[in-house]
């Protein structure tokens, strides 16, 4: 760790961003439970939520006709992308000003590595102040940031004081937080990890630190060597500048519930086009396809192929598409009803990687015999 600990590292986060966006752009909002999402009619999910809103325990992607249930007089605003880019822009430029390292996580949201910067500070703490004060001269909005020496420790961080906060984690105060850190905020620790760590008796950092690395690794495989070194604070990732894309996808919620048959089947090949439209744009060429599918009871699940064959073409992929389709509806989850499709392609294709022609074999195995994929119409 002695490498990694004079490093300062900064992840900032703007408080409720869309929502706070909206606010600012209409102050009679002001104080309001402002939800950013489709109509409490629709099926629209929340994209976000004001910090008035979140007291009501509304959050994003929940369904927007339960925040209305939970909140009758929230304030449901349709969103306004191009707008939040824009003052993304802003707030990125802020960035700027003061170092080159900066790595966007979102639009809202980035680490910036400040261990050198561009005002010869070596105070990583005053330089997250002046960021704040900046991008509230700016924008007048408000953001929270966490300073540490590595990146998880300060996207841990940032979440300490919000709303507008600031949080330093040292490597002298590291140990004692993490000891007493909830396990469930931990990144990767999700509802199923929390309930087999529960069983396990782990529910703070101290009882994680005192499970072995075989232990963990015995109990959770390759996500526990990453649970052992986490809590130690050990996290030797840099901020990197560039940051590859590792899925292309598309997604929609239907404004009905679908059983499997020919209006289902026609949403898959709208998802599909839009997905080869987007491929194209992008020029990338994916290995892996994945099909999300998210049942009337919010059950939601992920089917996914890897193919090692470097040349998939589109018909290829819409036929393994439905495919998977119609596994899921028909033999997994028969005449159960579907809210919402999406597909991806990720796994890239690197430019510098050549294409073998015994790599066909693969997908032509998978389109022969008992895999052979049966068309959609």
């Amino acid at each position: 760790m002695s490498d990694f600990s004079v490093r300062k590292i900064i992840h900032l986060d703007m408080d409720a961003f869309y929502a706070s966006v909206e606010i600012k752009d209409n102050p009679d909002l002001m104080g309001l439970p402002v939800v950013v999402g489709g109509s409490p009619n629709s099926r629209g999910v929340v994209s976000a939520a004001s910090y008035k809103a979140r007291e009501f325990g509304i959050h994003s992607a929940m369904p927007c006709s339960r925040a209305q249930r939970l909140c009758p007089q929230a304030v449901f605003v349709s969103p306004r992308f191009a707008r939040y880019q824009e003052i993304s822009g802003q707030i990125h430029a802020i960035f700027r000003k003061y170092t080159d390292l900066v790595e966007p996580l979102s639009l809202d949201e980035a680490w910036l590595d400040v261990t050198v910067n561009h005002i010869d500070s070596p105070s990583a703490t005053w330089v997250a102040e002046r960021i704040k004060k900046d991008i509230y001269t700016e924008t007048g909005l408000t953001s929270s940031a966490g300073v540490s020496y590595n990146k998880f420790l300060a996207k841990i961080a940032s979440d300490e004081r919000k709303p507008n906060g600031l949080f330093v984690i040292t490597p002298g105060n590291a140990p004692e937080f993490l000891a007493k850190l909830a396990v469930k905020k931990l990144p990767g620790v999700g509802k199923v990890t929390q309930s087999k760590l529960q069983l396990l008796g782990i529910e703070k950092g101290y009882q994680l630190l005192e499970k072995s690395e075989a232990y963990l690794a015995e109990n959770f495989g390759k996500f526990g060597r990453y649970l052992y070194q986490i809590i130690r604070g050990i996290d030797n990732r840099p901020v990197t500048t560039h940051r590859e894309r590792k899925s292309i996808g598309i997604e929609n919620t239907f404004r009905e519930d679908y059983q499997y048959g020919e209006p289902l089947k026609k949403e898959l090949d709208n998802l599909l086009k839009g997905l080869f439209k987007r491929l194209q744009k992008k020029k990338q060429r994916g290995r892996t396809f994945s099909l999300k599918v998210k049942f009337f009871d919010f059950q939601q699940i992920t089917r996914s192929v890897t193919l090692n064959h470097r040349e998939i073409s589109d018909d290829t992929i819409a036929q393994l598409a439905h495919k998977k389709l119609k596994d899921v509806a028909n033999r997994e989850f028969p005449n159960k009803r579907i809210r919402l499709l999406g597909i991806s392609m990720s796994n890239f294709k690197k430019d510098d990687e050549a294409d073998t022609g015994n790599e066909q074999l693969d997908i032509f195995y998978f389109l022969s015999n008992n895999n052979k994929i049966v068309p959609s119409h």
